[in-house]
């Protein structure tokens, strides 16, 4: 039976666009794969803590030598991973605040980047070790940035990624959102065409 993480990053919790177009997507897949656990991550509800000097210091200590605190905080970053490990389809609903990712997701990059955990060190550099994933990411932004160094976002999450194993990512773009309503229904249109495609493919012509 598959799992898929969908993760909302918007401060509108499920309102946000980014979302919308994230729960449209995991709708159409839970029809082509009956009987799948789908575990929705809310940020706006449940934010993930920043990572602090006591816990980084948490991740750094021996298990057997951590203090209730520094277990509180390694086991927290624990479940996080393990919640990832355990998905075989990730989906990120991405709002673009500021030119940059929002903070919250942030934070979860940090909890998440373990080494031992989700990527090691190797003579020839990391490797990561959260493999097997397929990742879908919807990025709304209220500007069009796509293609253009003002998109920090693409990119870094890509990297982020990577990094820990996961380079399997498919990105869909709502741009716009903010210019007019016109631009906004034309680009979630365009969006929501992307979708369909992802689920059931348009076949190439002959």
């Amino acid at each position: 039976m598959k799992t898929l993480l969908q993760i909302n990053t918007s401060i509108f919790s499920d309102g946000g666009q980014s979302s919308q177009l994230a729960q449209r997507f995991v709708a159409a897949w839970r029809k082509t794969n009956p009987g799948a656990k789908v575990k929705v991550r809310d940020f706006a509800k449940e934010p993930v803590p920043h990572l602090d000097a006591a816990g980084f210091g948490a991740f750094l200590a021996k298990p057997e030598e951590r203090t209730p605190a520094q277990q509180a905080a390694a086991g927290y970053s624990d479940a996080l991973i393990a919640e990832l490990k355990a998905a075989d389809v990730i989906v990120l609903g991405l709002p673009l605040y500021n030119f940059g990712l929002p903070s919250t997701l942030k934070t979860y990059f940090d909890q998440l980047g373990r080494a031992g955990s989700t990527f090691r060190y190797t003579a020839e550099g990391p490797v990561g070790l959260v493999t097997g994933k397929k990742a879908y990411v919807f990025a709304a932004r209220g500007g069009l940035y796509k293609g253009t160094p003002q998109d920090t976002q693409t990119a870094y999450v890509r990297g982020f990624l990577a990094f820990i194993g996961i380079t399997d990512v498919e990105f869909v773009y709502a741009e716009g959102l903010a210019i007019s309503e016109a631009a906004k229904t034309a680009s979630i249109a365009a969006a929501h065409r992307d979708i369909a495609n992802l689920i059931e493919p348009v076949p190439l012509a002959a």
